[in-house]
């Protein structure tokens, strides 16, 4: 493999060539028992990879559509919003050079980091962060 994988993510991928449903388990069994497929390991490392661009909400997203049991999904989430608000703050100075002039252009700013999967408290503390006195009529 190339990428870790989650079982029902091989359960999906393997069903079409397998003989039975039954020997799908079984193989599917002996890769857990082996070590091989794993689907905390998985969770982790995806979480890892995703929260380096968005925030918890979307981690938790894509953890869930990809089959990943809710006590990980949630583990990995608090992993990932533990650090959003520095993310955050770091990927609205890489994009935006000076702090938003205008409520559109702040709006504009929120939707772009809602879009990214934080969440509203922390995308006002981002948004905040970088703000002088002159802002203060635009909040």
């Amino acid at each position: 493999m190339r990428r870790e994988h989650t079982r029902a993510e091989l359960t999906r991928k393997l069903a079409p060539h397998a003989a039975s449903a039954e020997a799908l388990v079984a193989v599917l069994d002996a890769l857990v028992a082996k070590g091989q497929l794993s689907d905390a390991r998985y969770a982790e490392v995806r979480a890892r990879v995703l929260a380096r661009k968005f925030g918890a909400l979307r981690v938790r997203h894509d953890l869930r559509t990809r089959g990943v049991a809710t006590e990980l999904v949630e583990r990995e989430a608090a992993q990932a919003a533990a650090g959003e608000l520095a993310h955050a703050r770091a990927i609205v100075q890489r994009r935006y050079a000076a702090p938003a002039a205008t409520r559109e252009e702040r709006a504009r700013r929120t939707r772009f980091l809602q879009g990214r999967g934080f969440s509203h408290q922390t995308i006002r503390a981002a948004l905040d962060d970088g703000a002088d006195e002159g802002d203060a009529d635009i909040r």
